[in-house]
């Protein structure tokens, strides 16, 4: 997957609606958008070639036809790509976009929606199709640079020199400085992105022209009836061949994913006149290739290279496998701000690279989780054929939970009946379940490894949602409404000091534990008070004007909401400058924030079972603090604490 929810590097956010044109003015506009998400969303398909055709016809039987095995291999590439890319999202879940974004974490909330309930089993789905875009997060860069570099082993006249260690040194040296620079940002050189990987898409057709006149044989796999005879002539082999045909279509998701920084009709207009056409084209060469010359089967990407061009397309595969790379790595950023947001995660720390592009943010942990990840396979793996078993798996899983979240929104937002639905969505799902059929035979050779990830990863975030929620329970049990206590205090009144209190609080309708402590233990109030709730909206972005919502409850008590959609990061002081439109007058060097500190005590008695009460207060000690995660000046917080038994 390229980059599933990928922040689109170099480029504002569009906030459009799936038109496509907000970046610009008239076809100008638009091209650029079509030339920017070139970079971004296809860069993961885009270095596909290195290695799809090399896996399927690795697995093929060597007793059949030869051409039988290259041209059905051929046939079965370009219709995975014809009915996964082209029809499932291109033409159908790019329509199912919320708000103008999409993706896994955008979709589930769009099912939710439809359903009109928060449902456990979208949920999941949405959970489980996170956890698998992690997995992939962590192979992408690993296969697709190891990829690239391996095309040494054939330089001319060097090429005996590197070994398989020297390669994956290289490879080691190239990703660690990927993730080192994340922290500065990638702004400057991103927009540099489409233009070098259009450039190494026509890259691709140019090598595939150049040998398709050496078999005009394998025009025959246009035809489907081709790739259909191969799979029944290897019998239950084909299985296995078609988990290594799905390696071609590797990033399909990244088109739903990233809608919401390009819109619908660049993307669309992207695939179908570059990107679609030059990856047949390569493939259709590498074909010809192959029947030409069977020899070249065993890596027919690299041995196809002319000589003369070979240095040029190496350093070309190289950037273009950098740039798959940080589009993951970013979409794994961005992934992680939606969780967040969502609940689904503890809070992370969340810094900007970027004053002006929204798309621009680098989250610590996730880099050091990624970069550890990356050279653990890189080292264990080795190359890209042992990492190719691992990697498909993680990406039918994602596309299968696309498919099951969409039925929802199907038969409910767009009101088809079940049979229109059916017909549409069952086909779709059967060819998910074939495919994640064929990566599951895979799983004893690396196939295991994201499904442990992703285990993990949906354990982790459960438990969190489930811990979140027994802890607020709980909270509201042993609080009392904030009306009634406004009404003891008019009845008995503290005493006032200057300034303004805002106390924080995930209820605005029940009295902050901050401020009971604070009548509790300092006997006072500030003259003016905010109890302040930030809120999650169910839609990617929530424009100014409804950003803030504030009521009066007495003259100096005021309820102030602030909503941030689930791909925003939330900036308290800044919200609370635009509250001076509505009337609350807000001076940072007057005010305190006042801050609730929990300090959570496990119970093998009620909630949740022991191990994962341990779990969820681990991640709650290893969240990023209120303070910096809302960027209150640390100057101004004042924070209470409490115990609390879950």
């Amino acid at each position: 997957m390229a980059s599933s929810e990928v922040g689109a590097p170099g480029l504002e956010p569009s906030g459009v609606q799936g038109d496509g044109h907000g970046h610009g003015h008239g076809k100008s506009g638009f091209f650029l958008l079509a030339l920017g998400s070139v970079g971004v969303v296809f860069g993961d398909i885009g270095t596909s070639p290195f290695y799809a055709m090399r896996e399927a016809l690795h697995h093929a039987k060597t007793s059949g036809s030869h051409e039988i095995a290259v041209i059905g291999v051929v046939s079965l590439v370009l219709w995975a790509m014809f009915l996964i890319v082209t029809l499932k999202y291109v033409v159908f879940l790019m329509r199912a976009d919320n708000k103008g974004e999409g993706g896994t974490l955008a979709l589930m909330s769009l099912a939710q929606k439809a359903l009109g309930r928060r449902s456990n089993w979208a949920f999941l789905c949405g959970v489980m199709g996170a956890a698998f875009f992690y997995g992939d997060g962590i192979i992408t860069p690993a296969i697709s640079v190891l990829g690239a570099i391996e095309g040494l082993k054939i330089a001319p006249g060097v090429g005996d020199y590197f070994t398989t260690n020297l390669i994956v040194g290289i490879s080691a040296v190239i990703l660690v400085g990927l993730f080192l620079v994340q922290s500065k940002g990638t702004h400057q050189i991103a927009k540099f992105f489409g233009p070098v990987t259009a450039l190494w898409f026509l890259t691709l057709a140019g090598l595939g022209l150049y040998h398709i006149a050496d078999d005009p044989r394998i025009w025959q796999a246009f035809n489907p009836y081709n790739g259909l005879r191969f799979l029944v002539e290897n019998g239950l082999v084909a299985f296995v061949i078609l988990g290594s045909i799905f390696l071609a279509v590797t990033g399909a998701e990244a088109l739903y994913a990233d809608m919401g920084h390009f819109g619908k009709n660049p993307i669309r207009a992207a695939w179908f006149v570059l990107v679609f056409p030059c990856l047949a084209l390569n493939y259709l060469g590498q074909g010809a290739f192959v029947l030409s010359r069977p020899e070249a089967k065993a890596d027919p990407f690299w041995m196809m290279v002319p000589e003369i061009a070979f240095w040029p397309v190496m350093g070309l595969a190289v950037i273009a496998a950098i740039i798959a790379s940080q589009a993951v790595i970013t979409g794994a950023f961005s992934m992680t701000q939606q969780a967040v947001q969502l609940g689904l995660l503890p809070r992370m720390e969340i810094k900007r690279t970027s004053e002006t592009l929204a798309g621009q943010i680098y989250v610590p942990q996730i880099n050091t989780f990624l970069l550890i990840g990356v050279l653990v396979l890189l080292f264990a793996f080795q190359t890209s054929s042992n990492l190719t078993a691992a990697y498909g798996i993680a990406i039918t899983g994602a596309m299968f939970m696309d498919t099951l979240l969409a039925a929802p929104v199907v038969t409910r937002l767009w009101k088809w009946s079940t049979f229109q639905a059916c017909l549409l969505l069952i086909p779709i799902a059967i060819l998910d379940l074939v495919f994640l059929g064929s990566q599951a035979l895979k799983i004893p050779n690396g196939a295991w490894m994201p499904l442990v990830l992703g285990t993990v990863i949906v354990i982790m975030m459960w438990s969190w949602q489930e811990g979140s929620k027994i802890l607020t329970e709980k909270t509201r049990r042993d609080s009392i409404p904030l009306r009634d206590l406004l009404k003891t205090l008019m009845a008995h009144p503290p005493h006032r000091v200057a300034g303004t209190a805002i106390f924080l609080t995930s209820d605005a309708d029940l009295a902050p534990v901050a401020l009971m402590h604070n009548l509790k233990h300092n006997k006072v109030l500030h003259e003016k008070i905010a109890i302040l709730t930030v809120k999650t909206a169910e839609t990617p972005r929530v424009p100014d004007r409804e950003r803030i919502e504030i009521e009066d409850i007495t003259p100096d008590v005021k309820k102030i909401v602030v909503k941030y959609g689930f791909m925003e990061s939330p900036n308290i002081p800044k919200a609370l400058t635009m509250c001076r439109k509505q009337g609350f007058k807000f001076d940072i060097m007057s005010t305190s924030f006042f801050l609730g500190h929990r300090t959570i005590v496990a119970s093998a008695t009620s909630g949740m079972p022991l191990w994962q009460d341990q779990l969820y207060i681990f991640m709650s000690k290893n969240a990023t603090n209120a303070t910096d995660f809302f960027h209150i000046p640390s100057g101004r917080v004042v924070e209470l604490g409490t115990q609390v038994v879950v």
